[in-house]
This record gives C-alpha cells, structure tokens and sequence, in this order.
C-alpha cells in the first residue's frame, strides 16, 4: 500500500475536492482495490478513536472514571470498523441504483468511488471522538462536508446533470442515513453504548487553471500544511512496510496517528504531577476532598487527566478536571479553526459552545438541578472543566477563572516535536 499516494488522496479530496473528482473519476481501478488501497484505512479512523475514547481515556465525573473493558472495547472497534465497510457498500449500491434516476449513468466502481472519497471527511473527522464535548461537532461538520463533497462528484463520477446533483446526493444522503441508524441500532442491541464544515475551510480561491489559492491562516491552510507533514509521515510508514521490520512498522503507524492527531507535531503529553500542581487545594470556598491524576497512551497518542473533587458540609460539591489533549491538539485546533458553536434551549436549561477571547468555551445549565458545567479550551490543547451545583453558571464561570488558566496555557508548546 502506497501510504503517500492515499495521504495526498486525502488531502486533495478535503482541500481542492472541484480538481480532484475529475482525476478521481478518470482513474482506472477495481472495487477490490478501492477497498484494499484506500477504504480499509480511512474507515478504520472512527473505530481506532472511538476506542481510545471509551476504553484508554474514558469518561469522568465527580471522581469517577467510566472506561470499557478493553476485551470489549476491541469488540466493538472490530463491530463498528466491519459495519463501516458494509455500510460505504450500501451506500456505492443506492448511488449506482438511482443513477439513472437523475440523468446519470450506473457503473458500480464509480458508485464505490462516490461514496468512498466523498465520506473521506467523515471518517477523518471521527478522529474528533477523543475530543471532549467537541467530537460530537466535528463528527457533524465532517458529515456536512461529506455531503457537500458528494454533491460535487456525482456529476464526474456518475455522470448526472450538475443541476440535478443536489437532489441526487439528497436521496442517497436521506436513505444512507436510514442504513446508518439501523447500523447504529444493531451496535447499540449489543453493547449499552451510544456516542455521540463548510465554515471550517475557511477562504479559497480556485482560478481557471487548476492552480489553488489558499488562506495560509485560514483552517483550509492549516489543514493544507498538515496534510504537507501527514505526507513525511506516510513516507516513512511506506519505508517501514518495505523493510519488513513488523516493529519498525507499528512504530510508523503510530507516529503516522500521532502526527494527525497532533497537527503535524508529534506531542508528549505532561506527566500527571506537572497536572496536579495547577489543582488547587480549595475551590469556590469548597475544600479539596479527593484528588487523582493518571497520564495514559495508545497508537502514538498520549493523554494526562487530573480530577479533584471539593465539596461542604451541606451536600455542596464541585469537580475539577483538567486535561492535556496534546497528542490530539491537531484536532483541538480544527475544532477552534471551523469557529465551531452551538447552542440548544430545553424546557430545564441550555447548552452552547462559542469562541471568547480566541478560546473555545462550552457551558450547560440546569435550572431544576441548579447543576452545570463550564469547559474552556487553552492553547488548542488543555481542556479545563468545572462542574457541579452551584447558584448559578456565573459561579462556575468564576470558578474556572480563579484558576492559574494562563499558566497552564503558557505550557501548550512543551513536549512539543516539530514535524
């Protein structure tokens, strides 16, 4: 497998999609190979870091870490990973199906092509799972992407009208989605578990020629220049493959998802103690009444969390979680270039996710339980949460601010190894 080949693929398919479906489509090649050279790897991204996410980091509150079982947590990365190879097929059978529906020609590698190249950005935004409280929002601009990239192929590919390829990719998109729920349904009856773009791209220009203009500070760019150190990485994952050396090449794969993860950069996360030492010993007037700090690591990802729990006598609690996403800040940062926000009113409180001061910032609130929670992102690499009861989210707010916050971001660049 030529790993630069399918790095560039990705990169072009993401950053210049209106010059590369033309060459996707003209390309000579067999539904085994797509599968072999390309799908196994890409959709492999959601189940390698779902894992990670459920069974390597987990999920805390209030001093309590949830994590799967590994043995479990393998199964369901295998489950998922062969449902995603089944389901891209469904998806290439309902593109070539309704081909001649909307003017186009069937052809079933063109199909496979379609829906293959076209759900690259979803499948790249499922690294987004080891995100806290942003995979869900990447995950959705990759799905947005993924269908805006659908709609631009269908009329190389398949061959259909271009004003009838909206309407084309809209029923592919609406039934696909179907088949994904029932998918989801199926993963869901065996395991108790559920988990949860335009704007990313920022500016760019496309001239008549096939020469690309692009906003080197916009995300485009930045994803533009990680996808430049991505290619090193696959070059040297190639060399590896070719020498034969087993452990030379799971070295290579590993710097390769840590290179991704991490912008480009390979990242050591901060040990636990450097963590504990930004965990004060009161919190909002409430006494430290716990305190754990771990550092974990798998497929060239490292993460550090500490956690601390405060409370009173009168049943008043707050916990405290900090976390060092360094192996993942190529992803943070992603989050903050696509000026990811949200916001959802409910009957009890709302949550919203929004940019302040150049920072990402979510806050959930409810009213009824006078319970909430308030996360900042620093440095595109330190999560920092305070959650629990209290009179208000400004309580929280203020928390989270008497906390030495410029002193741990001041400490983005450490461990740091630049591609």
């Amino acid at each position: 497998m030529d790993f630069a080949k399918l790095i560039d693929r990705v990169k072009n398919i993401l950053l210049t999609p209106k010059t590369e479906w033309p060459v996707i489509a003209g390309e000579s090649t067999t539904v085994p190979d797509l599968y072999k050279n390309y799908i196994v790897v890409l959709a492999a991204i959601p189940a390698v870091f779902g894992f990670i996410k459920s069974s390597i980091i987990g999920s805390g509150a209030f001093g309590i870490t949830v994590r799967t079982g590994i043995g479990a947590g393998l199964t369901m990365m295998v489950l998922s990973y062969a449902i995603a190879l089944g389901v891209i097929y469904l998806m290439a059978l309902l593109i070539d199906a309704f081909a001649p529906n909307f003017g186009g020609e069937k052809n079933p590698v063109q199909a496979l092509k379609s829906a293959a190249y076209a759900y690259t950005a979803a499948w790249v935004a499922g690294a987004g799972a080891v995100v806290p409280w942003l995979g869900t929002l990447i995950a959705l601009a990759g799905a947005i992407y993924a269908i805006y990239l659908l709609y631009l192929g269908l009329p190389y590919t398949m061959k259909c009208p271009p004003e009838r390829a909206g309407g084309y990719a809209a029923v592919v998109v609406v039934i696909g989605w179907l088949v994904g729920l029932v998918a989801g349904m199926i993963l869901g009856g065996i395991f108790l578990a559920s988990a949860g773009t335009s704007a990313m791209l920022g500016s760019a220009s496309l001239g008549n020629s096939s020469t690309v203009t692009v906003d080197a500070n916009s995300g485009l760019g930045k994803l533009a220049a990680m996808g430049q150190q991505m290619e090193a990485a696959g070059k040297q994952m190639d060399a590896a493959q070719k020498s034969g050396n087993a452990q030379a090449e799971a070295e290579a794969a590993g710097k390769m998802l840590g290179t991704l993860m991490g912008g480009g950069d390979q990242v050591e996360a901060l040990g636990s103690d450097r963590l504990k030492a930004f965990v004060p010993d009161s919190l909002a007037g409430l006494k430290r009444t716990s305190l754990a700090a771990e550092k974990n690591g798998a497929m060239g990802m490292q993460v550090s969390t500490a956690r601390a729990r405060y409370g009173n006598d009168q049943g008043q609690e707050l916990e405290l979680e900090i976390v060092d996403m360094g192996s993942a800040k190529g992803v943070m940062a992603l989050a903050g270039w696509a000026n990811v926000e949200s916001e959802e009113q409910t009957d009890s409180g709302y949550r919203k996710t929004y940019k302040q001061a150049g920072r990402l910032v979510h806050e959930q609130w409810d009213n009824q339980g006078h319970y909430g929670e308030f996360s900042i992102v620093l440095g595109d690499r330190f999560t920092v949460k305070v959650s629990g009861n209290a009179a208000s989210i400004d309580a929280l707010k203020a928390a989270a601010g008497s906390l030495d916050l410029a002193g741990l971001e001041a400490l983005k660049g450490e461990g740091v190894k630049r591609g």
